[in-house]
């Protein structure tokens, strides 16, 4: 029987790998500047490689927390999708979040290729095409719990925070 929300320990890897993705995202400068500077022969400074090792654990403790994260879902079960939730709709969340295990998996991945094997392609796919695939995902994903909260009016966003309570007895 499939459990009514995330587990605990669930929903703080959910929201702390949020948390950690929307960092490396957004302050993705140090990377940037490390990555002009071997490009162009320039020095790098330890400074240098304070800020993008910064963006590269980040990165490392991503995907970590992603191996830990399906091995809690594969352990503990995830809630069904909910009734409202049209079946093609229900097949396109499951796509989404798949691609989404994927991308916290490849993106580590590719960074760490690019990062300590100065393997050029894969910081290429990494910053150039994956990066543009999981922000896409992470709208998708965004856009899914906003329309299951405000449309269909259902528990998905209560299942991902503080958790559903069983429904008392009649």
């Amino acid at each position: 029987m499939a459990p009514l929300s995330y587990s605990v320990p669930q929903r703080i890897l959910h929201w702390g790998m949020a948390l950690l993705i929307f960092f490396n995202l957004i302050f993705s400068d140090g990377i940037e500047h490390w990555k002009r500077l071997v490009r162009r022969g320039q020095p790098i400074t330890p400074d240098d490689i304070s800020s993008a090792n910064i963006h590269a654990y980040v990165g490392i403790a991503i995907l970590v927390l992603a191996v830990v994260r399906l091995v809690l879902r594969h352990v503990q079960g995830v809630p069904q999708a909910p009734a409202e939730e049209p079946a093609i709709l229900s097949l396109v969340a499951k796509i989404t979040h798949g691609l989404l295990y994927l991308l916290l998996i490849l993106m580590p991945l590719t960074g760490i290729g690019a990062y300590y094997f100065a393997n050029g392609t894969a910081g290429d796919i990494h910053a150039d095409v994956l990066k543009v695939v999981l922000w896409a995902l992470l709208v998708a994903h965004v856009a899914g719990a906003l329309v299951h909260q405000f449309y269909w009016k259902t528990d998905v966003l209560a299942r991902m925070t503080y958790g559903v309570k069983k429904p008392a007895s009649p």
